[in-house]
C-alpha cells in the first residue's frame, strides 16, 4: 500500500464518522475493560499494512469516543471544530513544520503573526499586547502568570530568571471563589505555590465583590500581587466587574491578569460585548481557541500588555538557531519550543467565518443556551439555579421529600444513557446541578429540540 492509499482511507473513515454524528449516541458507550481488551495485547514484533493499521484503529475505538464534536454535547465548554479549521490541522500534521522559530517554519511564523493581530482585533484587545499560541488555557495562564512574576520581582530588584525565588519577597495571589483550578495548578507549576492564593467571595450576579478586594489589596499594599478576575464563569458565564477591579489593582501596583478562557469571546458579540467592559485594561489575557472558536484542541491564546516581561521570561539565545530578521520568534513568547503549527488552523478558522461569523456563532450558541433552559424550566421537578448570562446555565431536579442531589445526578445519569444528548454534573454553592454548556458551532434548533424531548420522556 501506498501513503496515498492510507490517508485516502483515514479521509474516508473521517468523514463517515462526520456525516454519521446526528444518528450516533452522544457519549461514549464501551468502558475502560472493553477497550483495553481491544487495544491492548503484546507489543507487536512485526510490522502491520498501515491502511490495515488504521481500520483496525477505527474499529476498535468505535463506542469510546466521546462524540462531543456533533451538536447535542452540553457538558463541558467544548467545541466542534469547524470545516476549514478540521482541514488546516490535516495540513499541519502534513507539513510537519517545527514551530519553534521562524527559521524552523517561515510560514508558520508569518501566520502566527497575522493570526495575532487578527485575535487582538477580534477580542477587543490593545493591538500593542505580545501574544503566544499555546495549548490551552492552563498554559496561557502559566505563561501570563510568569511574565506577572518577572515584572513584579523585577520592580523589587530580583532577577527571577537569573536566580530564581530564593531570596525573593513572596508573590500573592488574589481571586474569587469562581476561579477556575488551572489557575491554582499554574503557581503551583510556578513555584508560587497554592497557600499565596486568597479567595475573595463574590456577589449575587457572581462577579468578584468589590469591598473584598479592596480590603485585601490595602492589607498589604507593599507585597507583589496578582489579582485574577473571570471572563466567563464555567458554573454561570458570570463576569468580573473589569474596570473598577483594575483601577483598584494598579492603584496598588498588582498585576491583573483575566481567565477568559471561552467568555472573552463575547467580545466577538455586539448583543455581549458590554459584558467585558473595561476589561482591555488588564495586564494579561487566556483564552481557549478549542471552545468557541471551534479549532482543534491543543490551541489557546495569552496576551500580555508588557511586552517586555513576557519576551523575558522566555527568550534565549543559542548558536544553532539564529532569528530571522524581521520576522517574530515564536519560542521568544512561548513556554514549549519544538511545537506543532497551531496557526494554520487558527487563520483557517477566521477565513471562514470572519469577523460577522464569529460574533453570529457566539450569540446563537447564547440563544440556544437560554433555549434549553427555559425550555427545562416548563418541566416539573426542575429548578432553574442559574439562567445563562451567555452559553452557561444550571438546573437541578427536585425529587419530592428525598434528596435533590441524588435525583439530579440520576438525571444526568439517565441522559447521558439515552444517547440524545450529554450533561455534566457540578456542584455549586454546596448543591450539586447539571450544568448545560452550549460552545459547537453544529448545535441547531434540532438538536435543542431533540434535547428537550429527551428530558420529557426521563421526567415523564
Amino acid at each position: 500500500m501506498t501513503q496515498h492509499d492510507v490517508l485516502q482511507c483515514a479521509q474516508a473513515h473521517a468523514t463517515r464518522y462526520l456525516e454519521s454524528l446526528p444518528d450516533r449516541p452522544v457519549g461514549a458507550t464501551l468502558d475502560a475493560a472493553e477497550l483495553r481488551r481491544r487495544l491492548g495485547g503484546p507489543l507487536p514484533r512485526n510490522a502491520t499494512d498501515a491502511v490495515e493499521v488504521i481500520d483496525r484503529l477505527v474499529r476498535d475505538v468505535d463506542g469510546g469516543l466521546h462524540n462531543s464534536t456533533g451538536g447535542r454535547f452540553f457538558g463541558w465548554v467544548i467545541g466542534g471544530v469547524l470545516p476549514a479549521a478540521l482541514a488546516a490541522d490535516w495540513l499541519t500534521a502534513t507539513w510537519d513544520q517545527n514551530a519553534a522559530s521562524a527559521a524552523a517554519a517561515p510560514a508558520e511564523a508569518v501566520v502566527e503573526e497575522v493570526c495575532g493581530a487578527w485575535l487582538q482585533e477580534l477580542l477587543r484587545l490593545p493591538r500593542s499586547t505580545s501574544f503566544a499560541f499555546v495549548t490551552g488555557s492552563q498554559m496561557a495562564h502559566t505563561t501570563a502568570l510568569a511574565a506577572a512574576r518577572h515584572e513584579l520581582l523585577r520592580a523589587r530588584g530580583f532577577d527571577v530568571e537569573e536566580d530564581g525565588t530564593a531570596g525573593a519577597p513572596p508573590l500573592r495571589l488574589l481571586t474569587s471563589e469562581n476561579r477556575h483550578e488551572s489557575l491554582l495548578r499554574a503557581v503551583r507549576l510556578l513555584g508560587i505555590g497554592t497557600k499565596a492564593v486568597e479567595i475573595l467571595p463574590c456577589d449575587d450576579s457572581g462577579g468578584i465583590r468589590l469591598d473584598a478586594l479592596a480590603v485585601a489589596l490595602n492589607a498589604s499594599a507593599d507585597r507583589p500581587t496578582i489579582v485574577c478576575l473571570q471572563a466567563g464563569d464555567l458554573n454561570t458565564g458570570a463576569f468580573d466587574p473589569f474596570e473598577p477591579a483594575c483601577s483598584l489593582a494598579h492603584a496598588v501596583g498588582a498585576w491583573v491578569h483575566v481567565d477568559g478562557a471561552f467568555g472573552l469571546w463575547a467580545a466577538t458579540s455586539e448583543r455581549h460585548c458590554h459584558y467585558l467592559e473595561g476589561v482591555a485594561n488588564a495586564d494579561s489575557w487566556a483564552t481557549d481557541g478549542h471552545k468557541w472558536l471551534n479549532l482543534p484542541f491543543d490551541s489557546a491564546f495569552v496576551f500580555v500588555a508588557d511586552a517586555d516581561a513576557h519576551r523575558a521570561v522566555f527568550s534565549q539565545a543559542t548558536s544553532y538557531a539564529r532569528p530571522v530578521h524581521g520576522v517574530r520568534e515564536q519560542k521568544d513568547w512561548n513556554p514549549e519550543w519544538s511545537r506543532r503549527g497551531r496557526g494554520f488552523a487558527v487563520y483557517a478558522a477566521i477565513r471562514e467565518l470572519g469577523r460577522a461569523g464569529i460574533g453570529e456563532m457566539v450569540a446563537r450558541c447564547c440563544d440556544f443556551a437560554t433555549q434549553l433552559v427555559e425550555g427545562l424550566a416548563d418541566m416539573p421537578g426542575v429548578e432553574v439555579l442559574a439562567r445563562p448570562i451567555v452559553n452557561q446555565g444550571l438546573v437541578r431536579f427536585l425529587d419530592g421529600g428525598g434528596d435533590h442531589d441524588v435525583r439530579t445526578d440520576r438525571v444526568i445519569a439517565a441522559i447521558q444513557a439515552s444517547g440524545e444528548a450529554w450533561f455534566g454534573g457540578t456542584t455549586w454553592r454546596g448543591i450539586r446541578a447539571m450544568r448545560i454548556s452550549v460552545c459547537n458551532w453544529r448545535t441547531t434548533r434540532e438538536d435543542v429540540r431533540r434535547t428537550l424531548a429527551a428530558f420529557q420522556k426521563i421526567l415523564g
